[in-house]
This record gives C-alpha cells, structure tokens and sequence, in this order.
C-alpha cells in the first residue's frame, strides 16, 4: 500500500479511538447527573462533546508532543503502518471496556501500546516514561489525601451548605425548551432555587470532568498520526474530538448507566467534591504534558474522601493516646445532603453505614477488574505485533 491509503486507514482508526473515548469518558464525567436524573444523556453528550473540544484545543498539545514526540527516542518508528496498529490495539482494548459498560483508562491504555512500540523497536525513552509512571502512582496518592483532609474538615460543612438532591419525577431537573424559535432551559416543576443551583453545579462540575478529559485525553487518539508530521495538529484535533462526540452521543450510554446507576450509591455533595479534585490533578498534570488518568485519581479520591469521613469519629489527641479508630468507606452516606453533622469526636462508629451500602460489590469487582485488563490488552497486544510480526519490518 502506498502512503496516502494507509494515512486514510490511520486517521480511520485514530477516529475509531476517539469514538471510544467518548463512550469512555462520558460516564465519569456525567454519570453523577444523570443517575440523579438532573439533565439527560443527550444533553450530558452534547455538554461532553462541547468541553472535550475545549479541552483538547487549548491544553491538549502538550499531552500530544509528549506521546507523540517525547515518548519515543526516533519518531521514525511513527510510520503509517505502525500507527494504524498502535491506533487498533488503543481503540480495541477500550471498546472492549466500553461493550462492558465500564469505563477504562484511556491514558495508560494509549501509553501502554505507544510504549510497547517503543520497547519492541529499542527506542523507547525511559526516562520520559518513568515520569509518567511516578506521576500515576503519585497523583492518586495526592487525591487520596487531598480527599481524607476534605472528608475530615470540610465535608459535613460543604454538605449542609450544597442540600443537592436528584428529580424523583419523571422529567429532568433541567432540561431544554425547544417549543420556541429560540431554545431556553426548562427546570423541573419541583425544584426551589436552591435545588436548581445545587443542579447547575452538578452540571457544572461535569463540564469540567469534560476540559479536564478533553486536556489529556485527545493525545491518545492523535498522538500517533501526529508523529508522523502528515497532519496538524489542529486539523488532528478537530478529527479527534468529532469522533468522540460521536461516541458521547452513541456507545456512552452504557457507561452513563454504569457510574450513574449500577455502581454506587455516592451522594451528589461527594461526586462533587471528587470530581474537582481529581479534576483539578488531571487538568495540572496535562499542562506539564503528563497524560493522567482520571478514573484511578477518581478511585482514590473517594476512598480517600470516604476515609477521612469516617475519622471524624476519633479526634487527633484521641488517636495521639492510642485509642482505636474505627473507620467505613461507607461514611459518605453518613448523612442526608444538607443535614448539619455533629463535631469531629461526637459520632459514633456504629452510625456509619457499611461499605456495602455505598458500592455495589459485583458491579465494582467488575470496574476493577476491566479497568486492569483493558491496559494490558492493548500493551501486550502491541508489543508481540511489534516484536513478531514481520510486516512492520522492525
């Protein structure tokens, strides 16, 4: 095949890529409100497709220059052939989590087979890949306790100030009025001043899990292409986040069910507190060039929320004497939104609900398992094409 087929192929496949992240990212970012039925999924898609786009044009370039460039000692690994395989192990592996309605990490599966090219070539910088891993591991690590000392100190306060709930009705809290010529926001019959504010928020906060996606996302789409210099990045870009809209639109739905339903229970005041923080590490991280992944910094960050919760039971000259602390992840539903909880040292153990009322065990098994899998399939994968297959000539 001669050039110009096989960078058809590959911006094929770099758009088949983006529709998976689409169907990947969606549901962390949304899944929240619409679990609580305050906007729809089309709506949560259309808002999804608008900051992923933004994401991805203004800080997105510099997490592209890192896989696209920096992972790599010789771009001329980049070939068109190679990126249609790297490009088919990325956007494989995430289908495979997306048909399982789970939503996989996108960063360490694009890194995973980028970096598996490398290896099988000999020019894979180690240096620039042993950064990102500290990242991952540290970045979790800071959302974790950046959670628990929220969880400790200011949750209960931020909780009875928000006094967010979902729609119990059939229509969503916020939805769109196209009865006119001109669209204007419908709010739910039911809800005061305070409820729909709460809702804005929610929906708020969704838009930027979308910047936050769309920063560190949209490499792991063009990154390859882009090595090769056959095409901008801007026009790169466009393709990506087109085809991720599509997957918002689309296979995303299952995720949406997925992290709004099926697994957990978490209350609306913690989503949002977890959706900033790890948000806020994502979008940081991106600046520097660092592709993260939201879900596990997501992961961390509610265990590290529920724990420093569930402290408030043992004050820190308690703990200082050696008293026991008993401690849930289940404390995030210690108490309904809005209700004032009592100081630090005043609740009892016995108050804090199990964990198993916050998770559902089987549904997270299942996240925890394929969000593992995922990654490895599209590394491993990549690097036995690499090594073995004589097509690409390395």
């Amino acid at each position: 095949m001669n050039a110009e087929p096989l960078l058809i192929v590959g911006i094929l496949t770099a758009i088949f890529v983006g529709y998976n992240i689409g169907g990947s990212t969606t549901g962390p970012a949304f899944g929240p409100a619409v679990g609580a039925n305050v906007i729809t999924k089309v709506m949560a898609a259309g808002l999804m497709s608008v900051f992923f786009f933004i994401g991805a044009y203004t800080i997105g370039p510099q997490v592209v220059t890192t896989l696209g460039e920096e992972l790599v000692t010789d771009t001329s690994i980049f070939t068109l052939r190679s990126n249609v395989a790297v490009l088919f192990f990325i956007g494989g592996a995430l289908f495979v989590g997306n048909y399982a309605g789970v939503p996989a990490s996108t960063s360490m599966t694009a890194v995973g087979a980028i970096a598996a090219l490398g290896l099988a070539t000999g020019e894979l910088d180690w240096s620039v890949l042993g950064e990102i891993v500290v990242w991952w591991i540290v970045a979790p690590i800071i959302g974790f306790w950046v959670a628990g000392v929220v969880g400790r100190y200011f949750y209960p306060r931020i909780n009875a100030w928000v006094a967010i709930e979902g729609s119990t009705g059939g229509e969503p809290m916020i939805s769109v009025d196209r009865s006119s010529v001109v669209p204007r926001l419908r709010f739910g019959a039911d809800g005061d001043r305070r409820e729909v504010t709460g809702a804005f928020v929610v929906v708020g906060i969704g838009c930027l899990m979308g910047f936050s996606s769309g920063t560190s996302n949209i490499a792991n789409a063009i990154a390859p292409i882009y090595g090769t210099g056959d095409v901008d990045m801007v026009t790169l870009i466009l393709i990506g986040s087109a085809a991720v809209a599509v997957g918002c639109f689309t296979i995303a739905r299952r995720t949406l069910d997925t992290l709004g339903n099926d697994i957990t229970n978490l209350p609306l005041t913690a989503a949002i507190v977890v959706a900033v923080i790890s948000s806020t590490i994502v979008v940081g991280l991106s600046a520097i060039g660092i592709p993260a992944s939201f879900v596990v910094i997501a992961t961390m960050s509610i265990v590290g929320l529920g724990w420093g919760r569930a402290t408030r039971t043992t004050t820190l000259s308690d703990a200082a004497r050696g008293e026991e602390t008993r401690v849930s992840v289940g404390a995030l539903t210690a108490e309904e939104e809005g209700e004032q909880s009592p100081d630090i040292g005043e609740e009892e153990p016995e108050d804090i609900p199990k964990a198993s009322d916050l998770f559902d065990p089987s549904t997270t098994a299942r996240v925890i398992l394929m969000q593992n899998v995922v990654p490895i399939i599209s590394t491993v994968g990549a690097f036995i094409t690499f090594r073995f297959v004589p097509i690409f000539g390395f």
